[in-house]
């Protein structure tokens, strides 16, 4: 047990731990431990090394999870619940049901941008996950990834067979929305490279609108960039 200049323990006492509240106790776990795998990693991270960030035993830990699982499932279902993803995605089933396309893919661009703005260590976190073949990685997936991907694949399935959008596989082209916003937010965010000066509603705008342009059939059944695409291939001959 650590000693302070004083002689006396550097680690808080029982009643120090009793005034925590339940709630409060497991709110602070799960903020350490996202810090702790975020810059250690999970193989780098042990339980007692949270508890001691906490001030806490890890039986203590253990009262509060008692699985490394669910330790994981608690951290995911505490971001997905402070991003707000289920009002979100009930936002977004109203603008699909009135086929709003530019409000919906321009919800989905701006969202993106947020998670990596408001809480970077979570998204260190879930590419430790992915890098090491963690189990966290497809508990995500399972939560909010495949059943997210899945509606926006649907959703431009359906326009297509609408003959709103143009013929491609609807599921490279929600690649193709995620892609632009993601990788801005990769190395403004995470890597701090902050080459392009864009305010946030201008990469929202300029994602939206060159999705929008490459999907969206025109009264010649084409899209604009396409159309665009043909006269430079002319011009080279």
């Amino acid at each position: 047990m650590a000693k302070t200049e004083t002689g006396m323990s550097s680690r808080p006492s029982a009643a120090a731990h009793r005034r925590m509240k339940r709630g409060d106790r497991r709110k602070q776990l799960i903020d350490v431990a996202v810090k702790f795998f975020s810059e250690f990693g999970f193989q780098g991270t042990s339980t007692k090394s949270i508890a001691e960030a906490a001030g806490i035993t890890e039986a203590v830990i253990y009262r509060h999870f008692a699985t490394k699982k669910d330790l994981y499932s608690a951290i995911l279902d505490d971001k997905l619940k402070q991003a707000g993803a289920p009002e979100w995605m009930g936002e977004l089933r109203r603008l699909a049901a009135a086929n709003e396309d530019q409000m919906l893919f321009r919800s989905v661009a701006g969202q993106i941008l947020k998670s990596y703005r408001e809480d970077p260590d979570f998204q260190r976190l879930m590419f430790r996950a992915s890098l090491e073949g963690h189990e966290m990685s497809s508990l995500l997936n399972a939560k909010i990834g495949l059943p997210f991907y899945e509606f926006l694949r649907d959703y431009v399935a359906r326009r297509q067979a609408e003959g709103a959008f143009l013929k491609c596989d609807p599921g490279i082209a929600v690649f193709a929305l995620i892609g632009l916003p993601t990788y801005f937010a990769i190395v403004t965010r995470l890597f701090g490279i902050r080459i392009v000066k864009a305010s946030q509603s201008d990469v929202l705008d300029t994602a939206t609108s060159l999705f929008l342009n490459g999907i969206v059939v025109g009264k010649s059944g084409k899209s604009t960039t396409k159309k665009a695409h043909l006269r430079l291939s002319r011009g080279k001959h």
